[in-house]
């Protein structure tokens, strides 16, 4: 009979998944692992059969939160949709600092993900691409309500309107790891939201 659990595998999933964040999948070791969750080898294996199943959790933790916390934002009634999207990628850039303090950025576990893997994992391609189409439906439908809104004025239809927002996003996060300041992303998603806007 197998013993049970003694640990709590949320508080395990996000000590995990700070070290994939922090080190990537190939750099993480499972004597990392072990360090990060405080839990013996034979106890990850146990509980996660593997790295891998393991990185997959964590990752699937990863974009539920932050999509989810993407879709509160977009769907925010109370605010015009332009005004969502400023406040989007303000929470984003502000994410950026917030998780750094004096060290460079740790980016999207998402992007450094896809960066990492390439599509050359199909398990890990099909999360991403789950998670792709979860946050560009709800870009979309802000651009299309900020169309009916008289807000967006691209002639851009909104699904390629909501792809490049998606780009942008992530291209905030890799100048982020790469020292950008403060100033210099704002400037980007400023410019973001000019494309929107101007006629």
């Amino acid at each position: 009979m197998a013993r049970p659990r003694t640990f709590d595998e949320d508080r395990v999933l996000d000590q995990a998944m700070r070290a994939f964040w922090l080190h990537g999948y190939e750099g993480t070791s499972t004597r990392d692992l072990c360090e990060a969750t405080g839990l013996d080898r034979s106890s990850v294996y146990n509980a996660f059969t593997s790295k891998h199943e393991l990185f997959r959790r964590a990752l699937i933790r990863y974009t539920e939160s932050t999509t989810a916390a993407q879709t509160a934002i977009l769907e925010d009634g109370d605010r015009p949709a332009v005004e969502r999207i400023r406040a989007l990628f303000a929470r984003i850039i502000d994410d950026e600092f917030t998780s750094r303090g004096d060290a460079p950025s740790i980016g999207c576990l998402g992007v450094n993900t896809t960066v990492e893997f390439g599509g050359r994992d199909p398990e890990i391609a099909l999360l991403l691409e789950q998670d792709a189409a979860r946050r560009l439906e709800t870009l979309r439908a802000a651009v299309e309500e900020g169309r009916r809104d008289g807000d967006v004025r691209s002639s851009r239809d909104a699904a390629s309107l909501a792809r490049y927002l998606n780009a942008v996003t992530a291209g905030i996060r890799v100048a982020a790891q790469g020292g950008a300041d403060r100033a210099t992303l704002t400037s980007i998603a400023e410019t973001a939201l000019d494309a929107l806007t101007a006629s």
